[in-house]
């Protein structure tokens, strides 16, 4: 898998993903998809706009785009930011590609960019979306007791985070496990290459998540 710039060309599958009514379940506060003009705002200030910090996800094997994650609110002051994802092909559900960008992007955020803190929230029926995030080291803070509609019932807003000491922790136990996580950057499954056993560096990361 690789991380890639957003570019004009995507928007085409920001509208297939944003209206898609189970897409639209799991990362939106209103019951219902984006309509057009909101998805063509949301592409063009979000992901490909001068202030964003946004990545295509691909898989590296073929280059098919299956998905988006960000940074958002970058608080240079307090050395924290917001991460989102979205994997909008539903068919790479469950194959370990968000778990995969998500290590990734938090690599960056502490290696590259010198965050302290990266939060984020998801609603307590994504499941899913809580163990990936837990695989990659956020812990749950606090919940927004019954504050979203779904379903019928009332759930919960789940507030996670990771810092960048408990990340460095989890890299050093990695290492003496005689692996760095998230630290391989393509599939060994399917080209046969060993995985990266050093930590990532900034140019590393930096390489993996430009495509170069």
């Amino acid at each position: 898998m690789v991380l890639r710039r957003h570019v004009p060309e995507n928007l085409s599958a920001f509208h297939r993903w944003y209206a898609d009514s189970e897409i639209a379940r799991l990362a939106r506060y209103t019951d219902g998809p984006r309509r057009p003009d909101e998805i063509d705002r949301f592409f063009n200030a979000r992901a490909i706009g001068p202030e964003a910090l946004a990545m295509a996800i691909h898989v590296r094997r073929t280059d098919r785009l299956i998905g988006t994650c960000a940074l958002s609110q970058l608080d240079g002051d307090n050395g924290s930011a917001l991460f989102h994802i979205t994997i909008g092909e539903k068919d790479a559900w469950g194959h370990g590609y968000g778990t995969e960008a998500t290590g990734i992007m938090v690599a960056h955020a502490f290696g590259a960019l010198d965050l302290h803190r990266i939060s984020l929230s998801v609603f307590a029926f994504n499941e899913r979306a809580m163990r990936s995030y837990a695989a990659c080291g956020f812990t749950v803070e606090g919940r927004a007791r019954e504050a979203i509609w779904r379903g019928g019932r009332w759930w919960d807003e789940v507030s996670m985070s990771i810092l960048e000491p408990e990340w460095r922790q989890r890299q050093k136990i990695e290492r003496r496990r005689g692996r760095t996580q998230f630290a391989e950057t393509g599939d060994p499954a399917s080209s046969g290459k060993p995985p990266v056993t050093e930590a990532p560096t900034r140019r590393g990361v930096m390489a993996r998540i430009t495509g170069r």
